[in-house]
């Protein structure tokens, strides 16, 4: 019997495999295998970004878009899609504004608002096939740059493109080649700084796992634009199948000759290393990626000199995160004035974020520079989950701060963003509503900062340490509108005072909040807040579900019994409202 051609291109990042998608990867294959069809393939992708709707099974090319797949569902996926063409219809995406079934994703308000240029090849190929990236174009640019341009030429673009550094500080990209590549020494460096250490971030992974050899190819462009020879990708441990699927691109790199010596015998030597970070936050500073790269600490040092003039080993360096890398390809080969048709005057091209959180459409977005916050939040995002109110979103991770409603319309660049008092951070969005209580968000953030901070300086070291011992006092009902007075200002003193990027803005999620929230601190230092849970006794059913997720213990019943908190040992964590689904947990 003769069948269609067709591919099913299954999501195996991250998430996705959490979700059991490599398994549903070889269940297509042994049906395939079984029932004798050898024209249908079952190809492994990155990440599509709808990451809530995961995992997802796209089949071309009918263009047809399975979402929440399992293993259980793959005998139907081949004897309905494949052997008699009908659709699955209960695994097409149920749009939840017009209750209609969706079979293209382009059709999706997901990704209607969406320019995927970074994210381009990610849930479009095999990330570990170097032919597939070929056929895409790959490796196109750095041919382009190696025989018809001088390194000048190429920073010279880079520069007219607009493009500034994703990685949260938003220097010029084109700029920063051009210092190294000013430098004079017998050797120079580029580094890739895949060092991702925002709560809920997942950009950089995402583009590694999904489109590796852009990285590689970029970085060999950077390389020759600067004047270096050796590449170096520091990437955390934590990401081992982004380190994977990286180290299988480097290695075919260098099988292709794209890598080594003399690539397209242009006389131009490149290649390029993975270095394992532990995880530390402050290692995302390139000063600090530096250092621990060398074997030192992962310190940050003063600057100048800067890393372009003497960075690794003494040597100029080059550093820029894996999203500024994904865009180089692209602007060498459609050109500078391309690339400045997206974005804003000073804000070229376009951005991923992970958007997370208190939100319908959870996953990752790569939207124009200029697109409003309110587009992302209700139109890409799906607004509020179960028709609650927006109360605020996070952007910039733990370095940034929160936008309120009042804000929502402000257009998405470097310069808006500090202009309210947020930053563009490395992407990560995290949306809150009515129930989010603001001050414990902004513990939950300097926790974070405190424990990653490298200790080098007293401001940061000590200084984050007495703001987080204020803010716990003001948690547990032990501090007092004055207290909170000095709070602002040591934040303050922070800020002015210490040595790195880590340290100044680490006061930011305690400053937004207080800025946009002001009652709720105002509440915990007037002690008119009630610290504890309670438990209606009429909708309990005794799950237990809440005595298991209480990190203290202080919840007792018997199943089927009705429970209680013990008010006077109840943190006021929220952990057993999070697991409830009677509404039998009352907040404080």
């Amino acid at each position: 019997m003769s069948y269609k051609r067709l591919q099913f291109l299954v999501c195996k990042g991250t998430g996705c495999v959490a979700s059991e998608s490599a398994e549903i990867i070889d269940r297509l294959n042994e049906l395939l295998k079984e029932k004798n069809i050898d024209d249908v393939s079952v190809v492994p992708t990155g990440c599509f970004g709808f990451c809530g709707e995961g995992p997802i099974v796209k089949v071309q090319p009918d263009n047809v878009f399975y979402v929440k797949v399992k293993v259980s569902d793959c005998e139907d996926l081949i004897n309905q899609h494949v052997l008699k063409g009908v659709y699955v219809d209960r695994l097409l995406y149920v749009d939840p504004v017009k209750k209609e079934k969706i079979t293209n994703h382009h059709d999706m308000q997901f990704y209607e608002k969406q320019t995927r240029i970074a994210l381009q090849n990610c849930g479009k190929l095999n990330p570990e096939c170097i032919d597939e990236y070929i056929v895409e174009d790959g490796y196109k640019a750095l041919h382009k740059v190696l025989t018809e341009m001088t390194p000048e030429e190429v920073v010279s673009e880079i520069k007219k493109s607009g493009l500034r550094g994703r990685g949260g500080g938003g220097f010029p990209t084109g700029l920063k080649w051009e210092l190294t590549a000013k430098e004079k020494s017998d050797e120079k460096y580029i580094f890739c700084n895949a060092d991702e250490g925002d709560p809920g971030a997942f950009m950089d992974r995402s583009i590694l796992e999904g489109d590796p050899h852009c990285i590689v190819e970029a970085m060999a462009i950077g390389g020759y634009a600067t004047g270096a020879n050796t590449g170096i990708v520091y990437i955390r441990a934590e990401y081992p199948l982004a380190i994977q699927r990286l180290q299988k691109a480097v290695d075919q790199a260098r099988e292709r000759g794209l890598l080594g010596k003399n690539i397209f015998d242009s006389g131009f030597d490149f290649d390029i290393h993975l270095k394992l970070g532990a995880g530390a936050f402050v290692c995302g500073e390139e000063t600090a990626l530096i250092h621990s790269v060398e074997g030192s600490r992962g310190e940050p040092t003063s600057k100048p000199p800067f890393p372009s003039q003497r960075g690794y080993l003494g040597k100029p360096t080059t550093v820029n995160n894996v999203e500024t890398f994904a865009n180089i390809p692209k602007i060498i080969l459609k050109g500078a004035d391309w690339f400045g048709t997206m974005g804003t005057e000073k804000s070229k091209g376009t951005k991923v974020f992970a958007l997370a959180g208190k939100v319908n459409n959870v996953g990752l977005v790569e939207v124009p520079m200029g697109i409003t916050l309110r587009e992302i939040v209700y139109e890409i995002g799906g607004g509020i989950p179960d028709g609650k109110d927006f109360k605020a979103v996070q952007i910039g991770g733990p370095s940034g701060g929160v936008v309120t409603e009042l804000d929502l319309d402000t257009p998405i660049d470097y310069e808006n963003l500090k202009a309210i008092g947020a930053m563009m951070g490395s992407g990560g969005l995290i949306v809150m509503d009515e129930d989010n209580d603001m001050v414990q968000i902004a513990k939950f953030y300097l926790e974070f900062t405190q424990e990653e901070s490298c200790g080098k300086c007293t401001p940061c070291r000590v200084g984050t340490k007495r703001l987080l011992e204020m803010l716990e006092d003001l948690v547990n009902l032990e501090s007092s509108p004055e207290k909170v007075a000095v709070m602002e200002d040591l934040c303050h003193t922070i800020i002015d005072s210490a040595a790195c990027g880590l340290g100044q803005t680490a006061p930011n999620p305690v400053l937004s909040t207080l800025k946009h929230f002001k009652n709720e601190y105002d509440k915990y230092a007037n002690k008119e807040i009630k610290k504890s849970y309670s438990i209606l006794a009429d909708k309990c059913i005794g799950c237990t579900r809440c005595v298991r997720a209480c990190p203290v213990s202080c919840i007792s019943g018997k199943v089927k019994e009705v429970h209680v908190i013990d008010e006077d040992n109840c943190i006021g964590c929220g952990a057993c409202y999070g697991v409830c689904k009677f509404n039998a947990i009352v907040k404080p």
